[in-house]
């Protein structure tokens, strides 16, 4: 497929066929992430995959709205940026979800990005706490690194 063509094609895909990622493709949509570029070639932003199904349902709660289908992905991209490297990790990783959607359409997979940061667990309540602190206890994410979105990834439904 041709970068054009990439784009074109990408979208939103919140329901998956059910069909394992195989981790080859996974680890070859982080390479191509690993490749975007970042304010002063800082590379800030990190990421973690997640494909243990508990965990992935575990992950889906992290908001009231927005996340619940996440649970039927098989496979997730945690994208976390360093903020000791750059105060502009929030950006370079904006940058790296991007790369990571793109990558998967290039492959045949479907992605949905879920914003983390900022975003309360319950929206009506923001004193609920935050999605970001609910998934650093849940995945074990060590100081430094902050958490800016969930891609979910599968082989799409539709």
């Amino acid at each position: 497929m041709d970068f054009l063509e990439v784009i074109k094609k990408r979208h939103s895909v919140r329901k998956y066929d059910g069909r394992p990622v195989e981790r080859e493709l996974i680890e070859r949509i982080i390479s191509v992430a690993e490749t975007a570029p970042s304010s002063k070639n800082t590379k800030s932003s990190a990421f973690m995959i997640v494909d243990d199904a508990d965990t992935i349902a575990a992950i889906s709660e992290m908001r009231d709205r927005g996340s619940a289908f996440v649970k039927d992905a098989p496979a997730v991209i945690v994208v976390l940026g360093d903020e000791t490297r750059t105060d502009l990790w929030v950006d370079n990783c904006a940058i790296s979800a991007t790369f990571i959607q793109l990558a998967a359409t290039d492959s045949g997979l479907g992605s949905c990005w879920v914003h983390v940061n900022g975003r309360p667990r319950v929206s009506s309540d923001p004193d609920s706490g935050s999605a970001e602190d609910y998934l650093r206890g849940l995945l074990g994410v060590k100081d430094g690194l902050r958490i800016l979105c969930v891609i979910s990834l599968g082989y799409p439904a539709e």
